[in-house]
């Protein structure tokens, strides 16, 4: 098999795309000693590889490597006999990606990259990392960042998360925090009620420092992304939990969710991985069902309800991007985002064309638009600064 066409299988493969008979062919290349620093060199260029594969050199990488495409092309056999249900796939690839998903800055080895991104300078663009901004009640703000240590009255903090004190420091009157997070960042916090939420990138939280006993929890999704995992009624005295912005009201029992509410999407989307919640916007009212997502269009506050695939609208907060026939116009929104930059289309009719896959969030930039040029969703790409234009 050729060099060009290996290369494209196994991206085929890494984003769930490789079909059965392209599947035997990488099973019988990759068993070939001679074909191993190839495999290295790609990989080392575009994925990150699973943390229990560090040595490819080892015989248990080349077992669990060969153990994993077996699985894969099961999986595609299966998929031509048996029908499954949306949210049952979903389920079955999400399980695949996190086990076989393969990821960088593992390797240490020499040698020249297989492929070469199309730079104009040498400007590193790194993808985003665990920081956000936190505004205390008195109006102050103070920088949470790897390797850094907060402690104040009501929460701690390592640099990489955020954990309030569980109403132990009670207040009378709510007192409010903010929590945002830039371009390029992502964070997580734990509540005063125990409640997790991780943040995506360009995104702000409102929250009390301490809720009140007996009075609805609320906090505000100001903009942004933000996945909820939250406390059962039950142990707060039946006190209900919501989650406001400015075009609806989230109500939940405790359960899991995800809201995504940009400034600059005209439609937010919250989607129900398990529990039960009820969205309140102008009047209407939706229940969701787990693997269900509504979509409020903030410009006519018209509402739609649709079964989804949950894994492409969660797995950001694991590390990963996950589409499905997502128009790149879309996808480099998510980007640009994480990786803190601006792109521009040569020829705005790329912004239509669609790409199904997961990226790793941790892969350099390069590596990115390496896997849309290998599958041809795109001809070329130039990198400037923090500017990427498509070609």
């Amino acid at each position: 098999m050729s060099s060009k066409k290996i290369q494209r299988v196994i991206v085929k493969y890494c984003i769930n795309q490789a079909s059965s008979s392209e599947l035997d062919e990488l099973y019988l290349w990759v068993k070939e000693k001679e074909n191993k620093a190839e495999f290295i060199n790609y990989v080392k260029t575009n994925y990150l590889i699973d943390y229990n594969l560090k040595s490819f050199n080892s015989g248990r990488t080349e077992h669990e490597l060969n153990k994993l495409i077996e699985s894969e092309k099961r999986v595609v056999r299966l998929r031509h006999v048996q029908r499954m249900s949306k949210y049952a796939a979903a389920i079955i690839i999400g399980v695949l990606t996190t086990v076989y998903f393969l990821k960088d800055n593992i390797f240490h080895s020499s040698g020249d990259d297989t492929i070469n991104p199309e730079l104009v300078n040498t400007h590193v663009i790194e993808p985003g990392t665990d920081k956000a901004t936190l505004t205390l009640e008195d109006g102050s703000q103070i920088a949470l960042q790897k390797g850094t240590s907060l402690k104040t009255f009501y929460a701690t903090s390592d640099g990489e998360q955020l954990v309030y004190e569980s109403n132990q420091k009670r207040t009378k009157e709510l007192v409010y925090n903010y929590l945002t997070v830039p371009r390029g960042g992502q964070f997580f916090i734990v509540l005063a009620d125990g409640t997790k939420v991780w943040l995506n990138s360009e995104s702000q939280l409102k929250y009390p420092v301490s809720f009140i006993e007996e009075q609805d929890r609320q906090v505000e999704l100001v903009y942004g992304e933000a996945y909820f995992d939250v406390t059962p009624s039950e142990e707060h005295n039946g006190s209900k939990f919501k989650v406001l912005n400015n075009a609806q009201e989230v109500q939940v029992m405790g359960t899991e969710f995800n809201i995504k509410a940009y400034k600059d999407d005209i439609s937010i989307y919250t989607t129900l991985v398990e529990g039960r919640v009820s969205i309140h916007s102008s009047g209407q009212n939706r229940v969701l069902k787990p693997g269900e997502q509504a979509i409020l269009n903030s410009s006519n506050n018209e509402m739609s309800v649709a079964l989804v695939n949950v894994n492409n609208e969660i797995l950001w907060k694991n590390g990963i991007f996950s589409f499905d026939k997502k128009p790149l116009r879309d996808i480099m929104k998510t980007i640009s985002r994480w990786y803190d930059v601006d792109v521009i289309y040569e020829n705005k009719q790329l912004e239509t064309i669609t790409f199904s896959g997961v990226l790793g969030k941790n892969q350099n930039i390069e590596g990115i638009f390496t896997t849309l040029k290998t599958l041809s969703t795109i001809k070329n790409y130039e990198i400037s600064n923090k500017t990427i234009t498509l070609k």
